[in-house]
């Protein structure tokens, strides 16, 4: 199988403008994106809707695409760009372009998903841990996932799932294994074509949370397990954060 990842990456962030040419060890943060997913995947673009971003990658060497400034989501700016890059690939990976420490065992694990034949969209989940405290299960920027023995997704949501009827809170990390979402896709090239013309639902609606449309619409999501913790960018204090952990694990600089 072929796989291409393509990276979405606009100017326009309510939370932070620019996000993607903001500079991170010397670098921007879509710079650090692309490297560390060349190599890893057949191909890999930048999505983009504005010209700065364009620029900005082609001077490092990168392949950028153009797309449409009215997407509402990653996923069909994805597609866009999928479809002017051309055929020959089986399944496009939809790398944020807020992650800058996104690992090539994480890729992996979303490319072995594709190891089922039926595997129609895959995602990845990392295990929350006691240490990692109650008030980080309970953050609501920080979707929760559940899922069956098959290990394809029941339910993404920005509160706790499950809920421990019996036990106190500051037990539940300790008595069941909670999953987050890591905000990284893979699709069937045919399957991303049919979610992309489904129209939103009632329940991404509510969530804010684009994967419930297609499990509303009878799609499954396998996901696959990574024990990776990256840093994703979405404040100019994430930025911060990111800059102290680029200076502790100098090798990835």
């Amino acid at each position: 199988m072929k796989f291409i990842g393509i990276i979405p990456a606009r100017y326009a962030s309510t939370r932070f403008p620019a996000k993607p040419l903001a500079m991170l060890g010397g670098k921007t943060v879509i710079q650090r994106v692309y490297e560390q997913v060349v190599g890893v995947l057949d191909d890999a673009y930048v999505a983009t809707d504005d010209e700065r971003i364009e620029a900005a990658v082609k001077n490092f060497g990168g392949k950028v695409v153009m797309t449409s400034v009215n997407h509402k989501s990653g996923t069909d700016r994805c597609y866009e760009a999928f479809t002017k890059i051309g055929e020959g690939f089986d399944v496009i990976v939809n790398i944020q372009g807020d992650e800058p420490f996104i690992q090539r065992s994480q890729l992996e694990a979303v490319k072995q998903c594709f190891d089922d034949p039926t595997t129609q969209i895959a995602t990845l989940v990392k295990p929350f841990v006691p240490a990692d405290g109650f008030d980080a299960l309970e953050n609501a920027n920080s979707p929760k996932v559940v899922v069956n023995k098959n290990m394809n997704a029941l339910y993404f949501s920005r509160s706790i799932i499950p809920y421990q009827r019996n036990k106190d809170k500051a037990e539940w990390l300790a008595g069941h294994t909670y999953y987050k979402h890591i905000g990284l896709y893979a699709y069937r090239a045919s399957v991303l074509r049919e979610i992309t013309a489904l129209p939103q639902s009632s329940l991404e609606l509510a969530e804010s949370l684009e994967q419930l449309r297609w499990l509303e619409n009878g799609y499954t999501i396998k996901v696959g397990i990574s024990n990776v913790e990256t840093i994703g960018i979405d404040t100019p204090q994430d930025l911060a954060r990111a800059e102290a952990f680029l200076q502790e694990h100098k090798e990835m600089k």
